[in-house]
């Protein structure tokens, strides 16, 4: 079994701001205008685009929302906890290989919702896949104020304080 490193090496990721390690592996040519899109994007958008994200047992995925819809696939490693702010409170998601423990091979995460992940068990890794549509563009990523969540989510406090600087 591949160890962290050795997946950061080969894949090539490269940190991401929220947390762990990324790399860009598509992004589709066809693009939508922005009279195609909701009002919530500026600009054209790719329909699609796809990335690695792996996270160590020491990293987080801090919470953060994006405009768009993102799915994600688990890859390799152990399980991952995603966790979801909305307007219902808090999801939390299990990410991973075994279905019989309650894991998903793929979570979907609704656009402009709250979320973070870490995974479960220190020391271990987790590699999955990310595809957003319409397409990620860093001008539709916000990293979440823990004050303002705090606020908004009082009743969160501990995994609030644990996903955000």
């Amino acid at each position: 079994m591949l160890s962290a490193e050795d997946w950061i090496h080969e894949l090539q990721l490269q940190p991401h701001p929220e947390g762990g390690y990324y790399r860009e592996t598509y992004r589709a040519s066809e693009e939508i205008p922005p009279e195609g899109l909701p009002v919530r994007f500026a600009g054209y958008r790719s329909v699609s685009t796809a990335i690695y994200f792996l996270l160590r047992g020491s990293d987080r995925s801090l919470f953060h929302r994006i405009k768009s819809d993102e799915l994600w696939h688990f890859h390799a490693g152990d399980v991952l906890t995603i966790y979801v702010l909305g307007a219902r409170g808090l999801a939390t998601y299990r990410l991973g290989d075994n279905p019989v423990n309650g894991e998903n091979l793929q979570i979907a995460v609704p656009a402009n919702h709250w979320f973070g992940a870490m995974v479960s068990e220190k020391g271990k890794y987790t590699l999955s896949g990310c595809t957003v549509a319409p397409g990620f563009d860093f001008q539709d990523f916000e990293l979440a104020d823990r004050h303002e969540l705090l606020r908004e989510f009082p009743t969160y406090r501990d995994i609030i304080v644990a996903l955000t600087k």
